[in-house]
């Protein structure tokens, strides 16, 4: 393995504080504002069993923030992710972390992540007009904000990186607001009773009991995304062996206090009975966002409208980065030759990657109009997951492959710490498939067509392998 491929690339400039400012202005983007509700309905509405998904979830993250810190510090390259698969198994693993960003989690993710923007001003529009956002509205608003994003990342890439940098201090504000007014004002009793009486696991035994932490779990795993990506730009540490470790663990350890502080907020201001109505799938209009109702009771329109604005300025900032970064990623593999010549086509005056754009929001506007918001979390989460428990074992495959490579970090609690995650990944998995077959049929039959157009290209390049070169 040539560890070198890409030195002298970069600049070494990102330390400890920068790389907990990526992975935390990465994980805090829309999941929060909504996932609880999907995770409370989940857990029949237990706040204490909603608690325990979310600090569970947020040790499974952090245990495979472990994992992906070993693989990061003893191979510092950009890539990440990418080039740990490749290493470990085959190039045609590497291939699949791109083609199932092209196929699904990118513009999966541009579709659901407008989808929540649009739907947070649901409640607005109907407490102060005659206008109802059906679901009808609710997709040709979200596909206007993705036409907007195309627009403007085909004018080039200096008009959207500067405001990506103001949505990424201003998306931590609504967190704070919610957290703030939420504890310090809000007078219910906080019931954070485990009995499982009137939970799938009343009846169902130690499976009954997995079974109702594991689905919960596996929702709130949309608020933890992206913590992974800080170790595609380990290259650009200062020093990736100390800083990589220490950034991952602080980060998402601080994303997972605020997160739960944010789920104890609501349940101070918000009775049950309140919460089981705006939950309640029966009627015409589900309010999923519970921190949003904390804010409008706690500070009013004026305070409800701050929020709003501030939530949309992260999330749209968040998609925006995918809308960015993708099409650059599809640039790179068209490069290898491993993906239609069409994606290397800069626009000669702006110098963008023109088609990426166009196809990442086009199979954007795909996904809103045919899916709801909860299937495309699910849908988004099933394959993510599969490339993380990949990437997560790989730490063992590179460890037997590759003995004598520098490991100046061991995951933390050694290969018992590996095989649990992995475990916990499978379990999870495993459950939600169970529980939501479609998002694990789509998952596995999109990494199934992945490795046919690998050996497609494979072939067609005479064997020589995909290295995911250029890939940031």
């Amino acid at each position: 393995m040539d560890n070198n491929t890409h030195e002298g690339s970069f600049k070494k400039t990102i330390g400890v504080f920068g790389g907990i400012s990526i992975v935390a202005g990465i994980m805090i983007g829309s999941g929060i504002y909504f996932v609880g509700s999907f995770v409370l309905e989940r857990t029949n509405y237990s706040a204490g069993w909603s608690i325990v998904a979310w600090i569970v979830g947020g040790l499974v993250t952090i245990a495979a923030g472990l994992c992906f810190a070993e693989l990061g510090a003893s191979m510092p390259v950009a890539g990440g992710q990418t080039v740990y698969l490749t290493e470990a198994y085959a190039p045609a693993f590497g291939f699949l972390n791109g083609f199932s960003t092209f196929i699904l989690t990118g513009c999966g993710g541009v579709a659901a992540l407008s989808m929540v923007a649009v739907k947070a001003y649901e409640r607005v529009f109907r407490a102060n007009t005659d206008f109802e956002m059906g679901d009808a509205t609710v997709k040709i608003l979200a596909i206007l904000i993705i036409l907007v994003l195309m627009g403007i990342n085909l004018l080039g890439a200096r008009e959207m990186m500067i405001y990506q940098n103001f949505s990424m201090v201003i998306r931590i504000i609504p967190v704070l607001m919610v957290i703030f007014v939420g504890l310090s004002t809000g007078n219910q009793p906080l019931d954070l009773n485990l009995s499982t009486v009137g939970t799938s696991a009343e009846d169902g035994g130690i499976a009954g009991f997995i079974s109702l932490i594991g689905f919960a779990t596996f929702a709130s795993l949309w608020a933890y995304d992206g913590w992974y990506n800080l170790n595609t730009v380990a290259e650009e540490m200062k020093n990736p062996k100390r800083d990589l470790p220490l950034s991952i663990i602080i980060s998402i350890g601080g994303v997972t206090i605020l997160y739960v502080l944010f789920n104890l907020a609501v349940f101070k201001v918000l009775p049950q009975a309140d919460i089981l109505s705006m939950l309640d799938v029966g009627e015409d209009f589900q309010d999923l966002y519970l921190g949003s109702e904390v804010v409008f009771r706690t500070l009013g329109h004026p305070g409800l409208i701050i929020l709003l604005v501030c939530m949309t300025i992260g999330i749209i900032g968040t998609a925006n980065g995918s809308v960015l970064c993708d099409p650059r990623m599809y640039y790179a593999m068209a490069k290898e030759n491993y993906f239609p010549k069409i994606f290397m086509h800069l626009d000669e005056k702006r110098g963008v990657p023109t088609y990426g754009i166009l196809f990442e929001c086009g199979l954007a506007i795909v996904f809103v109009l045919f899916n709801s918001l909860e299937d495309l979390v699910d849908l988004l989460l099933f394959a993510i997951s599969i490339l993380n428990l990949l990437t997560i074992y790989a730490v063992l495959r590179l460890r037997k492959k590759y003995p004598d490579l520098e490991r100046p970090y061991k995951v933390w609690g050694g290969r018992a710490t590996i095989y649990v995650t992995c475990a916990a990944y499978v379990v999870l998995m495993v459950n939600e498939f169970m529980d939501a077959p479609r998002a694990g049929i789509i998952g596995i039959a999109i990494m199934a067509v992945g490795l046919l157009v690998y050996l497609y290209f494979w072939k067609k390049n005479k064997g020589q392998g995909y290295k995911g070169e250029g890939i940031e």
